[in-house]
């Protein structure tokens, strides 16, 4: 029985204040909760203050990204060993704005996702079609092909380790959602993907979240399907109320 994951993704948001904030309300709203494991993912200069006030909880701390060195001249770029010493448990990788934006690629988000494993971290490896691809009919071609290049060379152990995120590019930030049935469809083509990367025993293993405009009033009827395990949540993560009532939806 795989153990549902809701990750929030806060993006470019909250101060160190804010965070804090944000943080004591998602303590006391979940306080009670352990049938569903809980990440935050702040911005990177909340990262230590999120890590301190989480301190002693159920709740894990995330980064939204970071470099696959471990030093160097990269200016402007974190190094796993940096998210370590701050109690980073799990490190969104390829998310479609850094895909879109910053131009990554499945082999880049690849040689991110072989150095979070060896930093003792969880990646959290985001996969998506856009809206002109979907309608193109290229949803499967694009999501098989983005999941094989993105864990490629990954052992059993590791890929078991390792999160996907089904991210539908055009349902992010536009309030658009997929339907249940068509998210299903989606993470069902990727465990039969990762058992054709692997094996039965280890597909059924790796959990698979769903990232898409996820709010308190869809959770539930897209965390019940068969193979989405909870989720990747964006802006309903930054308030405490709908972010604690979506994690709650996967109980």
């Amino acid at each position: 029985m795989r153990k549902p994951i809701v990750a929030g993704n806060w993006k470019m948001n909250k101060t160190v204040e804010e965070a804090l904030l944000l943080v004591e309300g998602i303590k006391r709203e979940l306080a009670e909760c352990r049938e569903v494991d809980v990440v935050l993912c702040p911005p990177f200069t909340a990262i230590k203050a999120v890590s301190d006030a989480i301190s002693g909880t159920h709740i894990d701390l995330g980064a939204q990204n970071m470099h696959w060195e471990s030093s160097g001249a990269f200016t402007g770029e974190i190094s796993p060993p940096m998210l370590r010493e701050l109690f980073c448990h799990y490190v969104i990788l390829g998310h479609s704005e850094r895909r879109q934006h910053f131009h990554e690629t499945d082999e880049v988000v690849n040689r991110k996702t072989h150095a979070a494993l060896a930093a003792n971290m969880r990646p959290i490896v985001c996969v998506g079609e856009t809206l002109d691809q979907r309608e193109a009919d290229q949803t499967h071609a694009v999501v098989e092909t983005q999941v094989r290049q993105s864990l490629a060379g990954l052992e059993t152990r590791q890929l078991i380790e390792t999160i996907v995120a089904y991210e539908p590019v055009w349902a992010i930030g536009t309030g658009r959602t997929a339907t249940p049935e068509q998210a299903q469809e989606v993470h069902a083509l990727i465990r039969s993907v990762l058992r054709e990367m692997s094996d039965e025993a280890v597909s059924d293993s790796v959990r698979i979240q769903y990232g898409g405009s996820v709010k308190a009033s869809n959770a539930r009827e897209l965390f019940g399907q068969p193979d989405i395990d909870g989720g990747l949540i964006g802006g309903a993560s930054l308030d405490a109320a709908s972010f604690a009532a979506i994690v709650k939806s996967g109980m």
